[in-house]
């Protein structure tokens, strides 16, 4: 069987610093934690989860609530933090939130229960304070990620004002002058700065807001699908429309697709969020693409921070997205990049 000394002699470093390492009870520096690692791998050791947790009295358990079941978004996030935590010998436990705050809150206590080391949380919409007071109260570890919410706790997410208001600029240069905005669940800080930046995107270019042309597609597939149907019947429907997150892309291209509408050619489609696929369909997708796994990285490395005794001031991160000019927006060929 292989011991934690082989793991010591194959890196060339103590017994108590790879103890160090595997449990994250002191900072190394990241080449000594790759060193060490990488001494797991070539000597297949597997440490001793039982004993770990007496002698740590940690549990090697990390909490995920989010809605990654019911959102496509979510599901390569928890992928990314997956394979972070695993380097450092932790496990996950998932649990789907449904994007509402009372069953958030009994999964978080499940999780506390546990005895999770940590928790990474996408919280539900509205009414955050009982659940993150719980984790607050309860001084477990917590990073926010996707939605900011409470300055109490790290947060990592991402840029989306500024991203959404090149959206409409780049319609805009298309000619559109009537862009409609499906926006999504109400209460989410993602929802709030989107539309705030497909506001701000109107006001650059010199329009008037028409609230007529914003409708809640509550952050998921069928109701984007009836929003599609709601903004197309009004009295000056919109040539253009940006979804705000992967889901309700999806409901709109299946609204569209009710209505026999094209896309760029009877209705230009933009999208907050990317898919893997995006860029095969036909039209490709133009899209704001969020750097998933950097966020996943990140959230993971500022948790495992703060489980290892960090208790420095609360950091908030907001990666910068990318932007894919494809050709749902109407641009040729050669201009889609």
């Amino acid at each position: 069987m292989v011991k934690m000394t082989d793991v010591a002699a194959a890196a060339g470093v103590s017994s108590t610093t790879v103890s160090h390492v595997l449990n994250a009870t002191r900072p190394v520096s990241e080449a000594l934690r790759a060193k060490v690692f990488q001494a797991v791998a070539d000597t297949g050791y597997t440490p001793n989860s039982v004993a770990r947790a007496l002698a740590t009295q940690n549990t090697m358990l990390i909490g995920i609530v989010m809605s990654f079941l019911s959102n496509p978004f979510f599901a390569p996030l928890v992928s990314d933090i997956d394979k972070t935590a695993r380097r450092r010998g932790y496990t996950l436990l998932l649990t789907e939130n449904h994007e509402n705050t009372v069953d958030e809150s009994k999964q978080v206590k499940v999780m506390l229960d546990r005895r999770v080391d940590g928790v990474i949380l996408a919280p539900a919409a509205r009414d955050l304070e009982p659940v993150l007071d719980i984790l607050a109260n309860s001084g477990t570890p917590t990073v926010l990620i996707d939605r900011f919410g409470d300055r109490r706790f790290d947060e990592v997410g991402v840029e989306n004002i500024e991203p959404t208001a090149q959206l409409v600029a780049h319609l805009v240069e298309h000619g559109h002058d009537r862009i409609g905005f499906i926006s999504g669940h109400t209460g989410l800080s993602t929802t709030v700065e989107r539309l705030e930046g497909y506001r701000l995107g109107i006001e650059r270019a010199g329009l008037s807001f028409d609230r007529k042309l914003v409708r809640s597609g509550g952050s998921q597939i069928d109701p984007a699908r009836r929003a599609v149907s709601a903004l197309l019947a009004t009295s000056r429907p919109p040539t253009a429309i940006i979804t705000a997150n992967n889901a309700m892309t999806i409901g709109a291209l299946r609204g569209l697709r009710d209505l026999g509408r094209r896309v760029p050619d009877d209705v230009a489609l933009a999208a907050f969020d990317d898919f893997e696929w995006a860029d095969l369909m036909s039209p490709a997708l133009t899209t704001i693409a969020q750097p998933i796994p950097e966020m996943g990285r990140l959230a993971t490395k500022q948790l495992l921070r703060r489980i290892g005794g960090y208790t420095g001031e609360t950091e908030r991160h907001a990666l910068p997205p990318t932007f894919h000019r494809r050709r749902s927006c109407g641009c040729s060929e050669t201009r889609a990049q």
